[in-house]
């Protein structure tokens, strides 16, 4: 089932409202099934190999606890996982070339068309996570197998994440209690926005990017340029809509999943930009892959974080797909952090020297253009075709000619701004922002009228923009 259908809208409505009619244990069992439903809709042979790889975690996770080998499970659990992954996401990567070296045919990326690896980016790390926590004694297993299977598989999560922390999850669930007035209607606001995010921009814009990365060689520069600068605006606008219409549904049941956008774009260095960006997956990186590095490598000093750093933000990039041009995007990640650590104190002594509303302002237009850099190589097929990307930005600049204009999405220049500028007003000044939600959200007759006036113009922009099919970026990882 694609979340941008009128079907899942109807069925997560329907479900929302039978969910709240059962009581105790019911309710995870609900939520197991409907979960179940959405992933057989998606693949059949998809749910029998999640049940089988949710119950193989659930069963390492108990060993870890109850035996004194916890090390030999721990260990077992781990490679398994690793293992399941390279072999339906990176096969094609880091499997097939030895067997092209030795001339077999055999293709173990063939594995991938039988079992369609969806979302196992995403419930992979949940699993790590949890084998984790269990081993390291800071949380005990799950008792109940269904309460584990939804933190594994719960549907509106289960495609593109937040990725879940299992301490942060699992306890919403043992408490199952009712959704107040409050959470329901904050749910249904935030996936109405995550919707207009989808469809009305993200879906609008799509085209354009994705045509540009398909035929490279024959844009011109001055729209290589263009497709540049907007490639973190399509990017954020297709992955938040998908984290609000996902949060917004994990609401109506009672469940408040982990954020992952917090206006990125006011980031005033690469640091404070991945606090703000795909949150739950950078922090996972920091607290699973970091900090354990750092703690390990301690004797190192201040090399143990240049090495954690690294050894992260690679992982991070091969995180995201195999190929030399992810490595390369977490790469400059790396080398952009360990940059700013090392000259902090050089930076901030020449910032010191620029009036405050500036430097903030140079430091959030260096930090997106880096970024725009960087999903150059999100975006390409491979390493080669980021370098043509990249190259042809240097080359002979034309007149921009636009021409079909009854195609261009021209709304886009009202409906990006208004969303940015809403983002600057909470993020630069939040005393306004307070004033301006508290009328916003009051009782007035005045201001509801207001609201619903302005929900009725999101969902006939949506209408009109259509639920086109186009998949949410990072489904593909």
């Amino acid at each position: 089932m694609d979340i941008i259908s009128f079907q899942f809208i109807f069925a997560a409505l329907a479900a929302a409202v039978v969910f709240h009619f059962l009581k105790g244990k019911y309710r995870v069992l609900f939520l197991a099934a409907l979960s179940a439903a959405f992933i057989i809709s998606l693949d059949l042979i998809l749910i029998a190999y999640v049940a089988a790889y949710t119950i193989f975690n659930y069963y390492i996770g108990n060993k870890i606890s109850a035996t004194s080998r916890k090390v030999f499970y721990y260990r077992i659990g781990i490679i398994v996982n690793l293992a399941q992954l390279v072999l339906l996401r990176y096969a094609s990567f880091s499997i097939d070339p030895v067997f092209e070296f030795l001339h077999s045919p055999v293709r173990v990326s063939s594995i991938s068309e039988i079992i369609i690896p969806l979302g196992i980016s995403y419930y992979t790390l949940q699993a790590i996570g949890y084998l984790i926590n269990i081993k390291m004694g800071w949380e005990k297993p799950v008792e109940r197998f269904e309460s584990f299977f939804v933190y594994i598989t719960f549907f509106p999560k289960f495609i593109s994440g937040p990725i879940e922390r299992s301490n942060h999850f699992l306890p919403q669930l043992e408490a199952s209690g009712n959704p107040d007035k409050e959470s329901l209607t904050n749910g249904l606001r935030t996936v109405l926005i995550g919707f207009f995010k989808k469809v009305a921009i993200a879906n609008q814009l799509a085209p354009y990017v994705f045509d540009a990365f398909s035929n490279v060689q024959a844009m011109e520069s001055q729209n290589l340029w263009i497709i540049l600068i907007l490639l973190p605006i399509y990017l954020y606008f297709d992955f938040s809509g998908y984290t609000d219409i996902a949060i917004g549904t994990g609401r109506l049941f009672g469940i408040e999943l982990l954020p992952n956008f917090n206006r990125p774009f006011f980031a005033e260095n690469v640091s404070n930009f991945w606090r703000k960006f795909h949150i739950s997956l950078a922090s996972w990186f920091n607290d699973y892959v970091f900090r354990q590095t750092v703690l390990k490598r301690r004797r190192w000093g201040v090399y143990a974080s240049v090495y954690a750093v690294f050894l992260t933000w690679i992982l991070f990039g091969i995180w995201h797909g195999g190929g030399w041009h992810f490595m390369v995007l977490g790469l400059l990640q790396a080398l952009a952090i360990n940059y700013e650590f090392f000259t902090r104190r050089f930076r901030r002594n020449v910032f010191a020297k620029i009036p405050t509303p500036i430097d903030k302002w140079i430091g959030r237009v260096i930090t997106y253009l880096f970024y725009c850099i960087s999903l150059v190589f999100f975006f390409s097929e491979d390493l080669q075709s980021a370098i043509i990307f990249i190259s042809g930005l240097f080359g002979d600049f034309n007149t921009l000619v636009i021409d079909d204009l009854s195609t261009k999405p021209f709304m886009l220049f009202i409906y990006v701004p208004l969303f940015l500028l809403v983002e600057l007003i909470e993020n630069d000044y939040d005393s306004l922002y307070k004033k301006i939600s508290d009328a916003w959200y009051s009782e007035s007759l005045k201001y509801r009228i207001l609201r619903w006036s302005f929900y009725s113009l999101l969902i006939t922009i949506i209408f009109i923009s259509g639920l086109k099919s186009e998949q949410f970026v990072y489904a593909n990882f």
